[in-house]
């Protein structure tokens, strides 16, 4: 599809705004609406209902009720199976659709949203389809007298609260476990890039997925997402976000039912380069590709980069010969790479990060600026720091945009000891040639995935999360399934 039929098919696209309650498109009951804008370029692209405390019982009853009739948790799992496997199908029929939503809403360019995000969520709802039917259940080697069963339920209403920098692949690696086991779902998605959720909900509904079972209630997270943290018949609510959100709705469920939460949250991933590194050149790649893809809004971006002295020189020059590749473009272009941040008010943080990092006295060597504001959209340029140190505050804060961090380090000792000195832990990766100090590095690095010379490896059948304040549980892989499960025992006597 040429650039110009993008910008086309943007301009014919309807939007739906409505939350999607019980297999059907509703206005918030209040009437409230909240502005949908899109980053590209500012305009308002449709009145998305503001759903409140309201909207959200309505949703959790729908939820509930499906849930108790059985109407979904009591099919056959190889039923559930083919369903999700033609809402998969489904998804990538409405491929330029979803990946158009994508852009518009939060920014990003379409040659990912279409070629990554699209393909990458309907995977996602496929493999869990595939995998629920092939999951057992235990006995227990008791004695002769009694047989006890152990079996894995639904836990009933699950809450799923996703960010709005990959809103469809994050709302997917929730409700697609949630959903193959039996369970009922009400998914909130980030006021900012609603858009993609909805018309998911619409897509499972024609694929066999029962009124009820899957509910979107957009809304701000004060009050939709509130409100879904508090209610009392909501059984478990997986969340990904920030630190801060994450440690509010933990204090929620403790004050309301004692609901379980999953939480996925915050980073700042040390990549650290030793001298021996096989591939400089692949190094300096990942280094800077992974940064600023995405604009840089990902909780697991590399964004401190440690990289040993006797190289650091010649590793950044290579980086900085990279870094204009990753200018900021048209998001309906085929060929930018790197498109807007998702709204003014991340526009600015980022921009005020880069401000403290030259009054703190790092060396700004690229970057730092707002760009292509005549668009009307919100643009940043790739952004790298030299001779930074653990203190300053991008160094220690997520920033959640295109900014890359240089420290150097002569011991290897010394560099894991500042990796590890952050409240977060959700990946790392190291870059050396010697096997052992591989594995003793990446033993020695408290985060929940560590790159051996690569940054992203990716694949639905390893977990994803964190340690300390990046979160608790794993999304994907078969470990996401004992969120959204109870383990029951039965005891039978036999004799």
């Amino acid at each position: 599809m040429t650039n110009t039929s993008w910008h086309d098919r943007a301009a014919g696209l309807k939007f739906d705004g409505r939350a999607f309650i019980n297999g059907q498109r509703v206005a918030a009951q209040s009437g409230a609406t909240l502005d949908c804008i899109s980053p590209v370029d500012g305009r308002k692209l449709v009145d998305v209902a503001r759903c409140d405390a309201l909207d959200i019982d309505a949703a959790v009853t729908a939820a509930r009720t499906a849930f108790e009739d059985r109407r979904w948790a009591g099919l056959a799992p190889a039923v559930r199976k083919r369903t999700m496997i033609k809402f998969a199908d489904l998804m990538l029929q409405h491929r330029d659709e979803l990946a158009l939503l994508e852009t518009l809403d939060m920014g990003k360019p379409i040659k990912y949203s279409r070629s990554v995000d699209v393909p990458a969520a309907a995977n996602c709802i496929r493999w869990y389809g595939e995998a629920v039917d092939k999951i057992y259940d235990e006995i227990a080697p008791t004695p002769d007298t009694t047989l006890a069963l152990i079996t894995r339920e639904p836990v009933g209403v699950v809450a799923a609260i996703v960010p709005w920098n990959y809103p469809m692949l994050m709302a997917s690696w929730k409700i697609a476990p949630a959903l193959a086991v039996g369970n009922s779902v009400v998914l909130k998605p980030s006021e900012k890039s609603p858009l993609s959720a909805l018309r998911l909900a619409e897509i499972a509904l024609e694929a066999g997925i029962p009124p009820g079972v899957f509910n979107v209630v957009p809304g701000y997270g004060h009050e939709a997402g509130s409100a879904l943290a508090l209610h009392m018949d909501v059984d478990c609510i997986g969340f990904t976000g920030s630190t801060r959100i994450g440690k509010q709705i933990m204090q929620y469920a403790g004050q309301s039912n004692l609901k379980r939460v999953w939480t996925e949250l915050g980073g700042k991933s040390p990549n650290i380069v030793c001298a021996d590194c096989p591939d400089l050149d692949a190094a300096v790649r990942a280094a800077v590709g992974s940064i600023y893809f995405n604009q840089g809004e990902s909780c697991n971006a590399p964004s401190r980069l440690f990289v040993e002295a006797s190289i650091k020189e010649q590793f950044i020059a290579k980086a900085l010969a990279l870094v204009p590749n990753f200018q900021p473009g048209d998001p309906l272009d085929e060929a930018t790479v790197m498109g807007a941040v998702v709204d003014n008010v991340q526009l600015n943080s980022v921009l005020d990060f880069i401000e403290s990092g030259k009054a703190e006295g790092a060396q700004l060597l690229a970057g730092g600026n707002q760009v292509r504001s005549e668009s009307g959209g919100y643009y940043i340029e790739p952004t790298l720091f030299n001779n930074v140190n653990s203190t300053m505050k991008i160094a220690r804060e997520e920033i959640f945009g295109p900014v890359l961090s240089v420290l150097g380090f002569t011991d290897l000792n010394d560099a894991i000891r500042a990796a590890n000195a952050t409240a977060f832990g959700l990946q790392a990766a190291v870059w050396t040639s010697d096997i052992r100090k591989a594995h003793q590095t990446a033993r020695a690095l408290r985060a929940g995935t560590v790159h051996v010379n690569q940054y992203d490896e990716d694949d639905m059948t390893v977990p994803f999360g964190g340690y300390k304040q990046s979160g608790n549980g794993r999304d994907k892989s078969l470990h996401a399934f004992d969120k959204y499960t109870e383990l029951k025992t039965t005891w039978i006597k036999i004799v």
